[in-house]
């Protein structure tokens, strides 16, 4: 399964470096010099990283090939994939890696079924984004008072939500 972790965004400089939107908990690992990236669209790549650096708050990646300002240019809006198999488990039981919860079945406490995770959102705070079988969605925060239980292995995690919740995705 591949795995956003990144999308390119501006060019920065005029050697080829640009801008990325990070999409992963653990950018040092997913951009180290070396990594090779599919792309989304595939003809942009696979883009190799040739070095990355923080700036300003920003994370700035120059691939290898791309050697000037209109080149990187030219990448503005591409998606960056890893392979799911190349990301090691994490040691905290308590943690996840997105690609493990997407796609979980999410059913309250009571057992009822709410939905799909259909994507998880790192903000302020982390949030799933169950899609449900009407085809709207809810955002429930991933904190244990309202996800007190996830199943990787059963496929499911349950939700204990507060009153009003589940009406939002109407």
């Amino acid at each position: 399964m591949r795995l956003v972790v990144g999308r390119i965004g501006r060019a920065h400089g005029i050697r080829g470096d640009v801008a990325v939107d990070v999409r992963t908990d653990d950018p040092a690992a997913r951009f180290a010099d070396g990594t090779v990236m599919e792309t989304d669209p595939a003809g942009a790549g696979p883009l190799t990283v040739a070095s990355s650096r923080r700036h300003s708050d920003r994370l700035l990646v120059r691939f290898k090939g791309v050697a000037d300002r209109d080149s990187a240019e030219a990448l503005r809006g591409t998606l960056l994939f890893v392979d799911s198999r190349d990301i090691a488990p994490l040691d905290d039981p308590d943690e996840f890696h997105d690609h493990e919860l997407i796609g979980l079945a999410a059913v309250t406490t009571g057992g009822e079924a709410v939905g799909t995770v259909d994507d998880v959102l790192h903000h302020a705070q982390d949030v799933l984004v169950v899609a449900t079988p009407g085809g709207g969605e809810v955002l429930v925060p991933f904190v244990a008072a309202l996800v007190p239980e996830v199943d990787v292995a059963g496929g499911r995690i349950v939700i204990d939500p507060p009153p009003g919740l589940l009406d939002l995705a109407d």
